[in-house]
């Protein structure tokens, strides 16, 4: 037996038959294609951050620190809710509807149908009826950061002694950082503006481009087989056309080559 396991090759071939190697399937492909998973919105019940005022609009919610939020009472105040489990998300209490006013300014509205606003003495209140210079709120976004201006150029916080949001200080400090936090669903294709023929690697894109406008009745797709390293460089260039349709003019495979 240990001299034919010697001799053994392995599975019978046939003359003729041609032997088919199997390809390795590379890893990081595998991790490249797969979706990205945001692990923020997961541990808050799928509300995830905003990160411009475009996005601030919708059902949203404040978050002071982790996993607390701005509770509306029925008094027309507000105070900070009680911390959330890992994975949960803010209470109908804490849900405010976002309407954005324009580039700048955006107004918030509670669940008991009033607006946002901050009273003389500071604190923030949810009284009104319609929006008014007194209801707008400026989101100010810096290094990742994020603090709500109201009209008095106050910004928001939780006021240490009672819990309750108020805005009193003109100067922006850790305790008035926020996250504001959003459910409305993400338009997550960032190719959506980009046409079908450039979305992929420049191999396939110039593969795109070949099959768009090559003339030959056959089908069959006729590649530039020099080196396409040059193609990256005339990306960055904004010469990227151009050097594919010199490429496919080699060819002689574009109907727009002479």
């Amino acid at each position: 037996m240990s001299e034919y396991e010697h001799v053994r090759g392995g599975k019978l071939v046939l003359k003729g038959e041609k032997h088919k190697s199997k390809k390795r399937k590379h890893k990081r492909k595998r991790e490249d294609c797969a979706p990205k998973v945001d692990s923020d919105c997961l541990a808050h019940g799928n509300w995830w951050r905003v990160s411009k005022i475009e996005d601030i609009t919708g059902p949203v919610a404040i978050e002071f620190g982790k996993h607390t939020y701005v509770r509306a009472l029925d008094s027309g105040l507000f105070t900070l809710g009680a911390p959330h489990d890992e994975g949960e998300g803010p209470s109908p209490e804490e849900v405010l509807t976002a309407v954005l006013i324009d580039e700048r300014k955006v107004a918030f509205k509670s669940g008991y149908g009033k607006y946002l606003r901050v009273e003389k003495n500071g604190v923030v209140t949810g009284r009104s009826d319609a929006i008014g210079a007194m209801e707008q709120w400026e989101p100010v976004f810096q290094e990742g950061k994020l603090a709500l201006q109201s009209y008095s150029d106050c910004f928001m916080s939780v006021n240490d002694e009672d819990d309750a949001v108020v805005a009193v200080d003109k100067k922006a400090g850790p305790e008035h950082m926020v996250q504001v936090r959003s459910q409305t669903v993400k338009d997550v294709n960032p190719l959506k503006d980009v046409p079908a023929e450039e979305q992929g690697d420049l191999q396939q894109v110039e593969i795109n481009y070949v099959k768009k406008f090559q003339k030959f009745q056959d089908k069959r797709l006729r590649i530039c087989k020099e080196d396409s390293s040059q193609l990256k460089k005339a990306k960055e260039e904004g010469t990227f056309h151009e050097a594919l349709l010199d490429r496919r003019s080699k060819m002689k495979a574009d109907r727009y080559c002479k």
